[in-house]
């Protein structure tokens, strides 16, 4: 992962057949970008979906500009899971609730940015925090 990203917008393939790929699965990113944004809406099944997804199309995405959009959501996803499990530890002592807030809010600012980014297909470093 420590290769240069590829520019974007993504290079016009002669290949008709790999431009629809790789419009596929930008469509595919954009709605698993939705799937964590309603999160907050379904009680964390949208999450579990999206989570299962990104592992299960990894693979497809490897090489592609959309990696990176993918590492991020699976980063996301599992540094929010513990975050949340620290602030349920720390409910007991009244400081869990201010913690399991800004893990929200720190996963909703992943979501956006990510999107966002996506969304003006700018490349993104999946390794930062903000």
């Amino acid at each position: 992962m420590n290769q240069p990203y590829e520019p974007y917008p993504p290079p016009v393939y002669q290949n008709s057949a790999e431009a629809e790929r790789l419009r596929g699965l930008r469509t595919l990113t954009h709605v698993l970008y939705g799937l964590y944004a309603a999160y907050w809406l379904t009680g964390g099944i949208t999450v579990l979906i999206a989570i299962i997804i990104n592992y299960l199309k990894r693979g497809d995405v490897a090489g592609t500009p959309y990696e990176a959009h993918f590492e991020w959501q699976i980063r996301t996803f599992w540094w929010a899971v513990l975050g949340h499990l620290i602030g349920v530890a720390l409910l007991f002592v009244l400081i869990g609730f201010p913690v399991l807030f800004a893990v929200g809010i720190w996963t909703l600012y992943r979501v956006i940015k990510g999107w966002l980014y996506l969304y003006e297909e700018k490349p993104i470093e999946p390794r930062d925090w903000f």
